[in-house]
């Protein structure tokens, strides 16, 4: 999580310093047409889009299944939609967002004849967004709660699923960029910890599931 976002960090800031250079920036008596301490693009408002992506990560078994292992790789996709709220301060954007995405991130093993299924199928997130705009485009960080069900199957001829509500937080870096006064286009890492929860009613006694994730999504927003 550490190594990806400081990967994406490191690519915003490249892309915000290269155009600084082509706005001779580093010139303090040069005046650029593109910066001023007012935002050249205005991204106050309210605002909701849709957004899907990739999310990758670990899922924790414990006790480990027979034959298996306590941490196992996770992935798959996530579809679903945002809502959210920015204040333009002149130079610098705070907002809020929430999101709900529709997801299937999980992995599966044999177990005893069967096989043994942990995901989860939906995730929300409430957190603060804080940016700085370059131009027409916005580099961000964001911070928040996040929310999850995950499910657990074992299927042995017979399927026996149990849900669970998890419960954690998210962080991430995105860029947002303006294709109009009221369209955006965004993509977006963030990092979801959703903790763990018991499943006890799956026949193959108590296990403790734990979902740790990263995903990747693009979205476009419209602002009202």
């Amino acid at each position: 999580m550490k190594h990806s976002l400081l990967a994406l960090s490191a690519l915003l800031l490249a892309a915000a310093s290269a155009q600084a250079a082509d706005l001779n920036w580093a010139n303090n008596n040069a005046t650029s047409p593109m910066y001023s301490p007012t935002s050249a693009a205005q991204w106050t408002g309210f605002y909701a889009g849709v957004s899907g992506g990739y999310g990758w990560g670990t899922t924790g078994i414990t006790p480990a299944n027979p034959g298996g292992q306590v941490n196992n790789n996770s992935g798959g996709w996530t579809l679903g939609g945002q809502a959210g709220y920015n204040v333009d301060m002149g130079g610098f954007v705070l907002g809020g967002e929430a999101d709900l995405q529709w997801a299937n991130i999980g992995y599966s093993e044999p177990i005893g004849g069967g096989t043994f299924t942990a995901k989860t199928d939906m995730f929300g997130t409430l957190r603060a967004r804080a940016g700085v705009p370059v131009g027409q485009v916005m580099p961000y960080a964001t911070l928040g709660v996040a929310y999850g069900r995950g499910s657990a199957t074992v299927d042995t001829g017979v399927t026996t699923t149990q849900t669970a509500n998890h419960f954690g937080w998210t962080a991430g870096v995105g860029l947002e960029a303006q294709a109009t006064n009221n369209l955006s286009f965004k993509a977006e890492y963030l990092y979801v910890d959703l903790g763990s929860q018991a499943y006890n009613g799956l026949g193959i006694g108590a296990r403790d599931v734990t979902q740790r994730f990263s995903v990747v999504r693009a979205g476009v927003n419209y602002k009202f």
